[in-house]
């Protein structure tokens, strides 16, 4: 087997050694500029360019690819010319994308923000000019939308939202976009004369391949840094920017403990422009009843399960507040922090699963001077559990979190057009009664001018005001990088060191602490499309962690691994992890100072994702790991096939599993040990998600997913003082069973920009078994199980409308 795995891996990167002729380079590009009209009259946004104040403006065309084949020009017969009109309230952008096949222009519908298998065209905007951050806007040739905040850091945030109009319009010569950008929608100077930051976007889909107006050379920096710019505007005088986004929702929720409930709730989002460059953001009843799912699973391990953010009011436009990584909004809402104190004869009787949020607010922005200044702001209410005495049935409340006010400010220096310093600071206040936590930073991100070269890094430090016979405490996290940032070879490299008193919890996320640890990765990348690939890259990464108190080593891997996009854009790749030495590690026995020694580890892993042009494509993705302990090794694969029947209907079908075998763990302290268990464990999960869009406007999507995990209980050892274990005569059923169903269909409609009805069935159950004796291994009894009196079941119906002050003082 092991031989297999090496040649294998050979194979694979004599292959890519094989294929790395590239074609020859074609020379830089200058940087381009084009010149916008200003106009008296709105244009009607229907796709046609029929209107007079088109003919005179200013084309923008000879395109180049960015990838595949970088700087080859866009073929006279895919012609692409863009022109640029502007008023006081907004800017236009017409363009003609011509295709001497017009029937193969891939238009598959989609929600919102996902460009699945479609052309598009896409329109970058950085008001500043300055090289970092920029507004995109897409449109498929279907007529979805895409928007996306982007930085050279972070890349692009989709989760970000705003409100602008277009329209599409299929032509026998190819297709035209028609887009209104309200100046709302962008962040850029008070200034008589405006120079701004600007790219073109061009995909065609069934080639794979994508263009843009001012060459991207991938030798240098980031995208961002090579934007062409857009003159010619001239006192802008822009409208108040004041916007609210009342909502009204009905829940009715039902299960057979509870029965049936129904709810009814209202509110209002604002959005108030304090200038052209500065938004505030505020929630004034929040709703977040329609948010995902989250994917939970059996968590054996010494660390809390982390959950993505569906909230949209935590994921929009928070691209300053993620600076240092100190930021983790599922803190806000989350679970209690903390624990009542129960007596003899009482049980909780009733104990919330989450705190309310009573409001939160957001400002953001940047000056002339490229100062980026954030402050958000969240406030969530007081909470209680109920505690009742079984003797005498009396009832009393315990408070499980505090009113509580959460607050993050950050300031964010640019210069160069391409780095910046920053400061950021996290506050997290319990009312005086619980603990305060606050965690400072400042972080640089520096780069050199032909954009080569980086160094970056930041320094952290956080302290914990407890209250009660609680210790305070104060940490440092700091971490310094640096690194080739162009050419066909790059490396970088980093070094950190986290002290053990550092705590960012309350308002951010951080598991291990009290180490310091080095990185090293050097990768070879293809620049431009060979003649047998369209691209490639190999990847060689080196990962140490050390213990700070004992320098211990408790953490390392060696990789190697490669990736390939064929020249019928299927993606595979292959690696190899060694890790050929025992490791010390400091969590697993939950106990400070305590250690379990880990055992050396190897393993490969390989992927294919097909190229999802077809109508079939799949996702595999098989994995096997082993140790020099007999017996105990891992292994499992994900699968995913999916089937798109028309540019309406697609089907995605997934099933991941996985299998550890002898594997060791903590199960729980005794008084007098810390006792380990050897056990297998098997975790499937299956999942559908289907999407029937009836237009560009309205979708219908089923998502559901099955989980069950169990644990078979082999033996329980004892850890020793050295890491090692040994045999105990602590003996009790150990076996664990854990599965969980959910299931959302939602029919979404967007009633006009910015408005929105959406309709949701939920329903949801798990399952959950501790100190079993053994494992019913039927599949079917255990899906069935999570089905009956188990489900939990929601229906609600939420409209939430946008209304623009102007136009409301208009009515008026």
């Amino acid at each position: 087997m092991q031989k297999l795995i090496l040649f294998l891996i050979t194979a694979f990167f004599y292959q890519i050694s094989f294929c790395q002729t590239e074609k020859k380079a074609i020379p830089n590009f200058e940087k381009k500029q084009l010149l916008a009209k200003k106009i008296s009259s709105s244009i009607s946004i229907d796709g046609i360019l029929d209107e007079a104040e088109w003919k005179d403006a200013q084309v923008a065309t000879d395109f180049a690819m960015f990838e595949p084949d970088n700087g080859k020009p866009l073929n006279d017969k895919k012609k692409t010319e863009v022109k640029v009109l502007y008023t006081n309230e907004a800017l236009y952008i017409g363009a003609t994308l011509n295709d001497d096949e017009p029937n193969k222009i891939m238009r598959e519908i989609t929600q919102r923000d996902d460009d699945g298998s479609a052309d598009f065209f896409g329109v970058s905007i950085n008001g500043y000019n300055d090289g970092q951050q920029e507004f995109r806007f897409f449109v498929t040739a279907a007529g979805v939308q895409l928007d996306a905040n982007a930085n050279s850091l972070s890349g692009e945030d989709f989760s970000w939202n705003a409100i602008w109009d277009s329209h599409v319009n299929i032509t026998d010569k190819g297709w035209n976009v028609e887009i209104k950008l309200p100046y709302s929608a962008l962040r850029f100077a008070n200034k008589p004369s405006q120079l701004w930051g600007l790219q073109f976007f061009r995909q065609i889909r069934r080639y794979r391949q994508l263009f843009t107006w001012n060459y991207v050379d991938n030798k240098k920096g980031a995208l961002e840094q090579q934007s062409g710019e857009l003159s010619g505007l001239e006192n802008i005088q822009t409208p108040t920017r004041l916007f609210f986004f009342p909502y009204i929702s009905t829940y009715i929720n039902q299960n057979k403990k509870d029965g049936t409930k129904a709810q009814f709730k209202g509110g209002m989002d604002i959005k108030y422009g304090i200038n052209d460059a500065f938004t505030l953001d505020a929630i004034l009843i929040p709703d977040f009843g329609q948010t995902a799912f989250d994917n939970k699973i059996l968590n054996l391990g010494p660390f809390e399960q982390q959950f993505n953010e569906n909230r949209p009011f935590f994921t929009e436009g928070t691209e300053l507040f993620n600076k240092a990584d100190l930021f983790y909004s599922r803190r806000i809402g989350g679970r209690p922090n903390f624990s009542p104190s129960v007596g003899n004869d009482e049980k909780i009787t009733e104990n919330p699963s989450a705190v309310n949020l009573i409001n939160a607010l957001k400002i953001s922005g940047r000056t002339q001077k490229g100062l980026g200044i954030g402050v958000l702001n969240a406030v969530t209410e007081k909470t209680e559990a109920t505690i009742t005495n079984t003797k005498t049935g009396e009832i009393r409340k315990a408070v499980v979190q505090p009113l509580t006010n959460y607050n993050i400010t950050v300031f964010d220096q640019r210069f160069n057009k391409n780095s910046s310093v920053s400061f950021i600071n996290t506050n997290v206040t319990r009312n005086h009664i619980f603990r305060d936590g606050n965690v400072s930073a400042f972080a640089f991100d520096l780069n050199t001018k032909k954009n080569t070269w980086n160094l970056g890094g930041d320094i952290k430090y956080s302290y914990i005001n407890s209250h009660g016979d609680a210790k305070d405490k104060n940490g440092i996290n700091s971490s310094i990088r640096f690194g080739e940032t162009s050419g066909k070879i790059r490396f970088n490299t980093e070094t950190k060191i986290v002290t053990k008193e550092f705590d960012n919890n309350d308002l951010g996320i951080n598991f291990r602490t009290n180490y310091y640890s080095t990185y090293g990765n050097i990768n070879l990348r293809s620049l431009k499309s060979t003649n047998k690939l369209n691209s490639y890259r190999i990847n060689f990464n080196l990962y140490n962690e050390f213990e700070l108190t004992t320098d211990k080593i408790q953490n390392g891997n060696i990789n190697i691994n490669g990736h390939i996009t064929t020249k019928k854009n299927d993606n595979m790749g292959m690696g190899l992890n060694f890790r050929p030495y025992d490791i010390y590690d400091f969590y697993q026995a939950r106990s400070a100072g305590r250690y379990f020694i880990l055992p050396n580890n190897y393993s490969a892993w390989y992927y294919i994702s097909t190229n999802y042009n077809r109508k079939l494509a799949v996702d595999f993705n098989p994995y096997a790991a082993t140790t020099n302990e007999k017996g105990r090794n891992e292994y499992g694969f994900n699968l995913s096939p999916r089937y798109r029947f028309s540019n309406k209907l697609l089907f995605v079908l997934g099933y991941e599993y996985s299998k550890e075998n002898n594997s060791k763990g903590f199960y729980k302290k005794t008084s007098s040990d810390i006792i380990f268990e050897q056990r297998d464990v098997n975790t499937s999960s299956l999942f559908l998600n289907t999407k029937y869009a009836i237009n560009n406007t309205m979708t219908i999507n089923l998502n559901t997913r099955y989980y069950w995990s169990y644990v078979e209980h082999k033996q329980y050892e004892a850890l020793q003082l050295d890491g090692m274990l040994a045999p105990t005569n602590f003996n009790e059923d150990g076996s664990q069973d854990f599965s969980a169903w959910n299931l959302d269909c939602s029919y979404s409609w967007w009633i006009a920009p910015g408005s929105q009805l959406n309709v949701l069935y939920r329903n949801n159950s798990s399952n959950s078994y501790e100190g079993l004796t053994g494992i019913d291994k039927n599949f079917g009894q255990n899906f069935n199980n999570l089905f009956g009196d188990k489900l939990n079941h929601t229906f609600s119906i939420s409209l939430r409308y946008f209304l623009d002050f102007n136009r409301v003082k208009n009515w008026l």
